[in-house]
């Protein structure tokens, strides 16, 4: 480790002076990301801002037709909530599979959005439910949200304050995960709204989390497996690394998709 200035602001009002203050500032919401990050040398701000201490970043609510999360909840908070197995019991079973005990009770659901990891499960949440990502600044749609591997349309000085997902009429998640790092090879979340069906695939994509248009159109007429089953992936868009290729990323989206449906 390096030398850098620490802050642990009590309040928003506090947290977004230090970063006006100190411009390249990091925000450290649970740390999963950016200690390893910074330990090994591939980030080195001088100047950290712990959002550990602002409570009104935590916390788990039912609002009117959504469930609102705090930037700053745990993984572990979100899958023990009554409230968010009551209203979207697939987004608490999601956060379950994140990690390890460590991870969960660490990590937190505004620093997993923010950071987008490709492997990441929540942003599959989040675009497949269509929830809004509220900032300091502003409301963000889920489909304006995401802009391709590890970047967001968060602007510098802005801070994730919460998250509302709509409740669905079901809303499930399966992943094929990497059995040491417990990040999606492939994770697919289907939600089935009024409104009609939406299908995000993360773990997958060249550029990042994205929305399964053809899974959508399939589903959205017959909500089955079988449907499913006539669902084409187009392996020329998926990523290809150590721990799978792309054409096995494709099938593997099969694979979750009927999964998710059941």
């Amino acid at each position: 480790m390096y030398a850098f200035d620490y802050r642990r602001p009590h309040s928003l009002n506090e947290a977004d002076l230090a970063l006006k203050a100190h411009p390249g500032a990091k925000l450290l919401a649970g740390g999963q990301t950016l200690i390893p990050a910074m330990k090994l040398r591939l980030a080195e701000p001088g100047h950290v801002v712990d959002l550990g201490a602002i409570g009104d970043l935590k916390g788990i609510a039912q609002q009117a037709g959504a469930v609102r999360i705090g930037a700053m909840t745990t993984h572990a908070a979100v899958a023990e909530s009554a409230v968010v197995a009551a209203a979207l019991p697939g987004l608490a079973s999601l956060a379950s599979g994140i990690g390890d005990p460590h991870v969960r009770n660490r990590g937190t659901i505004g620093g997993s959005v923010a950071n987008n990891d490709p492997g990441a499960d929540y942003p599959a949440a989040v675009l497949a439910l269509g929830a809004t990502v509220h900032t300091t600044k502003r409301a963000i749609g889920a489909d304006q949200f995401f802009a391709g591997l590890f970047s967001t349309v968060i602007e510098e000085n802005e801070i994730i304050t919460h998250i509302d997902f709509p409740v669905a009429e079901r809303f499930t998640y399966a992943k094929f995960a990497n059995p040491a790092s417990r990040y999606a090879l492939v994770g697919v979340a289907v939600a089935k709204t009024k409104s009609g069906v939406r299908v995000a695939v993360t773990g997958a994509g060249a550029s990042g989390v994205y929305r399964l248009a053809e899974a959508e159109k399939a589903l959205a007429t017959d909500f089955s497996a079988k449907a499913a089953n006539g669902v084409k992936v187009d392996a020329s868009n998926l990523m290809s690394d150590m721990h799978a290729a792309a054409d096995y990323r494709a099938h593997l989206i099969g694979v979750m998709l009927r999964r998710a449906i059941g």
